[in-house]
């Protein structure tokens, strides 16, 4: 039986790192009013802040698909408890002049250009962490999405471990010093200043050189636009992927059975996928504030009040996925909010999908059996945004 939860306990780490059972229990009184960060935590805002918490699919969805009425730019934590970050953080116009420049990179055509090179990396990783238990957080779900993207901006892949470390301090505001936390956050934005300032002098073929000679509307994007958009594709291209996969391996390594049926018939490698996406969402909440006085499941939510999307409870709904906690391939996935929707549906979704379908096959191809390890899997606690592992280990048998 389930502990008793209360809202106020969304963003304890118990719950960041098991969250489900706090959305079975809570989904039927939501939308309600929570402490979504203690008093302190954000510097420049001396007490709590509140959000609504939106764990129905239907209100969910209604919110993802207004954007008019449920805002992406009008965050107080933005400026405070992080930077600006270009696209997540704005609405149109804006948000759709600014993914139009970046829309074509992450192209389906793009994506399976890129195919080869993403199934040599995997391989390439697959080689040095050998056989028998290995971690494959640190060996593998790490290192490839960070890679990519990396390679897709136009930065050293090598460089993989100070990417990581950047992007799990922007996302700490919880678990982190905020000196500490800010000072990596400096030096992110310092590094991709100076990838910047190289790229006006001599470009090159990457995303960084598209965004320092990209015009809107006749003018180039400002320096710290430019940033906000190395910053968002750095944090969003490695964490979403890391986590799906993650996910993933951890749920095959406990389906014996399913993994004999992977390896016999690939055909199924995207529907399980996409239940994944669905079971253990990777990103599992994201802030809006409404713009006017709105209901929503019968709740009057006041103007300039936060709300907080959770997708991962959206995805386990009993209205819309019958029998949410079994996973199964025999669902309609179309719907499910893995990847968010409406306009700030997730750019990076192919490219993710991508990976992860190399990723699955390169396993199943080395393979005959994954496991769980002897040494214990830790979920990550940092941050109540994503759901996934800070280590799995996995008994990987050819």
């Amino acid at each position: 039986m389930d502990a008793v939860i209360t809202p106020d306990y969304l963003s304890t780490r118990e719950v960041i790192a098991d969250p489900y059972p706090a959305y079975r229990q809570l989904r039927d009184q939501s939308p309600f009013n929570y402490v979504d960060f203690p008093a302190g935590v954000v510097p420049g805002i001396e007490g709590p802040i509140r959000s609504w918490a939106l764990l129905r699919y239907a209100d969910v969805y209604t919110v993802l698909r207004d954007h008019e009425r449920f805002s992406s730019a009008r965050n107080p934590l933005v400026g405070k408890a992080f930077p600006p970050l270009v696209l997540i953080l704005d609405d149109p116009p804006r948000h759709t002049r600014f993914r139009r420049l970046v829309n074509k990179s992450f192209t389906l055509k793009r994506i399976e250009a890129l195919t080869p090179w993403i199934t040599s990396v995997a391989n390439e990783l697959l080689d040095q962490a050998g056989r028998g238990e290995v971690e494959i957080v640190e060996r593998y779900t790490i290192p490839l999405p960070v890679k990519v993207i990396a390679r897709l901006l136009g930065i050293p892949g090598e460089d993989y471990e100070t990417f990581k470390h950047w992007s799990d301090a922007f996302l700490s505001l919880l678990s982190m010093d905020n000196n500490q936390r800010m000072a990596s956050i400096q030096e992110m934005v310092g590094y991709f200043g100076k990838i910047a300032a190289a790229r006006r002098e001599h470009g090159a073929d990457d995303l960084i050189t598209a965004l320092v000679e990209a015009e809107v509307e006749g003018e180039k994007l400002e320096d710290w636009e430019i940033l906000g958009f190395c910053m968002l594709l750095l944090i969003a291209g490695n964490e979403t992927t890391t986590n799906l996969m993650g996910n993933l391996f951890n749920l095959l390594a406990a389906r014996p059975e399913l993994w004999q049926q992977l390896r016999a018939d690939r055909g199924l490698v995207d529907g399980v996928i996409e239940e994944t996406l669905r079971y253990e969402t990777p990103v599992h909440r994201l802030g809006r504030a409404a713009t006017t006085d709105v209901e929503l499941s019968g709740v009057r939510i006041p103007a300039g009040d936060l709300v907080t999307v959770y997708f991962a409870a959206a995805n386990r709904d009993p209205k819309e996925f019958p029998n949410p906690d079994e996973f199964r391939l025999d669902r309609d996935l179309r719907n499910h909010v893995g990847f968010g929707m409406g306009i700030h549906y997730c750019l990076g979704a192919p490219l993710a999908r991508a990976e992860a379908r190399v990723s699955l096959n390169a396993f199943l191809d080395r393979f005959a059996v994954i496991k769980p390890g002897q040494a214990a899997a830790v979920r990550q606690t940092m941050t109540p945004v994503v759901f996934g592992f800070e280590r799995l280990p996995l008994v990987l048998e050819h």
